[in-house]
């Protein structure tokens, strides 16, 4: 299944693989090697293409106690920081960087109410740049759990990931595992979790979206 958010991708690397073949076979009729090539360069773009925005489907489940992993990846951070956007407190930040071979669907780490939803422009620094956090191109939402606590995360851009889309708004209803977003091109989710709760991931530990518990309400 692929996603809604490669169609444009999509139809433009079909446009640029058709490009590919008309051009070799017009210029390089009679050398075949390079005719070759073009047909392997443009079997890889349109593969290259198709598996990035694969949307396999994921079966939602609902556990109320667990936090959820927002994002297919490897866990990169876990560590106190001070969250100065929405909490203006300390926060334990536990971040999931996903490389272009990731999914890179995005989905709710838990169930509750959109209290917070606000898309922030700026750089592109690598992802696992210290600053990527507060200085990168991101998006963050907070979702408030019925047990009165609230979970922050963010969708942050990287440097090859060049658009992040989002569906949350301010009130909406978020469904635990339900899609949120979609991140272009690799880069990394971040989570701002209470510091009460227990940590079920390691540093380098890979996770998958909506199946790989993150953490735990105290």
């Amino acid at each position: 299944m692929i996603h809604k958010e490669g169609y444009p991708s999509i139809i433009l690397t079909i446009i640029v693989v058709a490009l590919i073949t008309i051009l070799t076979h017009y210029f390089a009729a009679d050398y075949h090697v390079i005719i070759i090539l073009g047909h392997l360069l443009s079997l890889f773009l349109l593969v290259t293409i198709l598996q990035f925005f694969r949307n396999p489907s994921r079966k939602i489940i609902i556990d109320e106690n667990s936090i959820v992993a927002p994002a297919d990846g490897r866990v990169v951070v876990i560590e106190e920081t001070v969250e100065t956007e929405y909490f203006n407190d300390k926060r334990l930040q536990i971040s999931i960087f996903m490389s272009p071979i990731n999914v890179h669907v995005n989905r709710y780490p838990i169930a509750g109410i959109v209290k917070y939803a606000k898309y922030h422009p700026g750089l592109f620094l690598v992802a696992w740049h210290p600053k990527s956090s507060t200085e990168n191109e991101r998006t963050t939402i907070v979702v408030k759990h019925k047990n009165g606590q609230e979970v922050l995360f963010r969708q942050i851009a990287g440097a090859l990931a060049r658009r992040i889309v989002y569906y949350s708004k301010e009130g909406d209803n978020a469904v635990q595992g339900a899609e949120f977003g979609f991140i272009k091109f690799g880069s990394r989710v971040d989570l701002l979790l209470p510091t009460t709760v227990k940590v079920k991931v390691n540093l380098e530990q890979k996770v998958t979206a909506n199946t790989t518990v993150i953490a735990t309400f105290n």
